[in-house]
């Protein structure tokens, strides 16, 4: 859904960027966050039937590929961009049903966003009924104690009689060992997301963030986000404590946050 903004013409040439959609017969109260500038106000756009983006006028030239390609070497200033993004939506979120927009969404005029947003009615109904009233939950979950490798890191120089044998029967049972460990692992991430799945109205299982790094005794083996009704989000919370009770698990609860996973794509 994001224009390409071409090079300006001239420094003072002005896009309309877009943080959300939201359902509103009237414009709905922006007060609050600056968004990305101070410059021009946060203001309600018509897109729709009981439909208005949520937009600010910016400077073309701040969104251009080359401006993005830096900022994106920029950490700091990439943040300031995401946060400020990502204030708007919440503030919004929290006063209306919302779909939020990837960051850096443009138009070159508020007559261009009007079209382009409005084709997508249907599309944002769609996501506004099935988002709302709900939130966005992460679960991530860890498991500890995973077979040291010591006991068979290092074979004799010279081995006496046998030595050899026992080494590969050590080296055996640790793969045994690792793989039995893998799949309880497995097992137990599997359940949780079974148990937290059967509480929410929808979810997605994410790859798990890497494996385990020198000096960090745990490894993480379910990384998923959860659609759920607030009003079971009490409910939730008592099910991973009870999940990590009953696994042994380290079962880390996030959220609520706006369900950014589950508007689809708009």
């Amino acid at each position: 859904m994001t224009e390409d903004i071409p090079a300006p013409a001239e420094a003072g040439t002005e896009a309309v960027y877009v943080y959300a959609v939201c359902r509103a017969e009237e414009p709905p109260d922006l007060t609050g966050p600056v968004g990305l500038t101070g410059d021009s106000p946060l203001r309600p756009l018509a897109v729709g039937p009981a439909l208005m983006a949520v937009v600010q006028t910016v400077r073309a030239a701040d969104f251009t590929d080359e401006a993005w390609q830096a900022r994106l070497a920029d950490e700091p200033e990439l943040e300031r961009y995401a946060r400020a993004h990502h204030e708007v939506v919440c503030a919004v979120a929290s006063r209306l049903p919302t779909v939020p927009l990837p960051l850096a969404t443009l138009y070159h005029d508020e007559q261009r966003a009007r079209a382009a947003l409005g084709r997508e009615s249907r599309r944002f109904h769609a996501a506004l009924e099935r988002t709302a009233n709900h939130s966005e939950w992460g679960v991530k979950v860890y498991v500890t104690g995973a077979p040291a490798r010591e006991a068979v890191e290092a074979a004799p120089l010279r081995p006496a009689a046998g030595a050899g044998r026992a080494y590969l029967d050590r080296k055996r049972s640790l793969r045994d060992r690792r793989e039995r460990h893998r799949t309880d692992a497995l097992r137990i991430a599997d359940a949780v997301d079974a148990d937290v799945s059967a509480l929410a109205t929808a979810s997605r299982r994410l790859p798990p963030h890497g494996g385990r790094v020198p000096d960090e005794p745990r490894t993480q083996v379910l990384n998923a986000t959860y659609l759920v009704a607030e009003e079971r989000s009490a409910e939730l919370a008592r099910l991973a404590r009870n999940l990590r009770e009953r696994t042994g698990a380290q079962v880390e609860l996030s959220g609520p946050w706006v369900p950014y996973s589950f508007v689809g794509e708009v």
